[in-house]
């Protein structure tokens, strides 16, 4: 009989795994995020970089190798070994970030950051987490790395027109292909080896299940949503750095006494949605606010870009949805889609959300060419509009958490057997178990259900 952890927190093992890979996956974010409200401006001086086509492409380049190549590290990390695959991934985005810093014109910046992300360890980087972390603990930790990149976005916005000033463009990439170099010592000296690294339902993609995540309408209404806020944020960055000078004479080194204040502004007002939201089981009615945000943020765009301050209040706006938004996606993923296939479900989606910043780049610096950049925001706005009819027909999430018990392993009629078992119990909407993981995955009510019944038929230990 096996013993429940629930009641313990993490150990220093866990502690330590979960935040130096949240520190990985904000290292590979910080990558993408810092060049973002200064690149449009720089590459101008670059030969090719008055073509905003080409803007777009440096800027969403990375986002397509990303959506290419994350799935394929993640199944090789399942063959290969985690860190193995982990290893190689930084070194590729190293070798990236080192073509871009040694680039003379756009064109070499592109093939920089097409290598940067096919260093593409963020499937491989989760796995490895699952390994090291127990399951009534892996939900928090994976908290922390979208926590981590959240604050990696946000402070990215706030410091890069300071560190343009100081080093440059080039000096960003030769930074983030140091701080790279540093992570492979940080993966091997601080990040614990897992003892046997096993295939986890919660946490990477099973090709068995992909077929029934992709037919999941509800799913497929928020990758969708994800593919959507993706590319509207990277077109934006076409043409916004460049409407803050041109608007308000605002030197690109002073960009922060704007990005700071409004991505502080921003936070304060996602906080009480989100908690609303989460709280009240209310969760679709404040995802759907937000894409009304997001749209009006985008239709603001289009008519005051020539205004200064309109063009601040719409920062402001599109800002606070974004992070509502960036908050939200995950849990209604989680929530909707099955227990046992919730790390494909998640696969899809940030492979969606990288196929975003790659379309939202390409089509904004076309649309910034040969249509002006009112129509980069006329896309942004067309977007947000179906999403937001693909939204308000999707079904509300039930007010649910996801809970993991470990299990004996055993065999597969034996699993279906305890999952129905468990099905049963007061409380528990869906109970899958997965005999070869020992693991038995449950959708349970947020309060109320019988915990001790499924600790019971589960075989552990209270």
């Amino acid at each position: 009989m096996r013993k429940s952890n629930n009641g313990e927190s993490m150990t220093p093992l866990e502690r330590r795994a979960s935040m130096g890979l949240a520190g990985i996956f904000g290292l590979r974010m910080l990558g993408m995020f810092l060049i973002l409200p200064v690149f449009a401006i720089y590459a101008k001086s670059l030969p090719g970089g008055e073509n905003h086509v080409l803007i777009g492409l440096a800027l969403g380049m990375y986002g397509l190798t990303q959506a290419l190549l994350q799935l394929p590290f993640g199944m090789a990390s399942d063959r290969f070994g985690r860190k193995p695959v982990i290893y190689f991934g930084l070194a590729v985005f190293a070798l990236g970030s080192f073509v871009a810093y040694s680039a003379h014109d756009i064109y070499w910046i592109i093939i920089g950051r097409a290598i940067q992300g096919a260093g593409a360890i963020s499937a491989a980087i989760t796995a490895l987490l699952a390994d090291l972390t127990r399951e009534e603990h892996r939900t928090k930790a994976m908290a922390m790395i979208g926590t981590t990149i959240g604050m990696t976005f946000a402070v990215s916005m706030a410091v890069s027109p300071i560190i343009y000033q100081m080093i440059g463009v080039p000096g960003m990439f030769a930074l983030t292909g140091v701080l790279s170099i540093l992570a492979i010592l940080v993966v091997a000296k601080m990040i614990p080896d897992p003892g046997k690294s096993v295939f986890h339902s919660d946490a990477e993609v099973s090709t068995s299940r992909l077929s029934g995540v992709l037919k999941n309408a509800q799913l497929l209404r928020l990758d969708f949503g994800i593919f959507s806020l993706h590319s509207a944020q990277m077109a934006m960055f076409v043409v916004i750095p460049s409407a803050l000078i041109t608007s308000g004479h605002l030197p690109e080194a002073q960009h922060w006494k704007i990005y700071v204040p409004v991505m502080i502004l921003a936070f304060v007002l996602m906080v009480p949605m989100i908690i609303y939201g989460e709280k009240k089981a209310k969760l679709k009615n404040v995802f759907v606010a937000a894409i009304v945000l997001l749209l009006f943020s985008q239709i603001l765009f289009s008519m005051v870009l020539s205004s200064f301050w309109g063009t601040v209040f719409g920062l402001l706006l599109f800002f606070t949805a974004f992070n509502i938004l960036e908050a939200s996606l995950p849990s209604l993923v989680s929530k909707i889609a099955p227990v046992s296939a919730k790390g494909t479900a998640m696969g899809v989606y940030n492979t969606s959300q990288s196929l975003g910043l790659f379309t939202g780049g390409a089509v904004g610096g076309v649309l910034a060419s040969y249509g002006g950049h009112s129509a980069v925001f006329v896309f942004g706005a067309a977007m947000s509009l179906l999403w937001l009819l693909a939204a308000a027909t999707m079904k509300a999430p039930p007010a649910i958490r996801t809970k993991m018990y470990p299990v004996e392993k055993m065999a597969e009629d034996q699993a279906k057997l305890l999952s129905q078992q468990l099905s049963g119990l007061e409380g528990v909407f869906e109970a899958v178990v997965v005999g070869s993981e020992g693991v038995a995955y449950l959708k349970t009510s947020l309060k109320g259900f019988d915990e001790e019944g499924v600790l019971k038929l589960a075989g552990v230990k209270p």
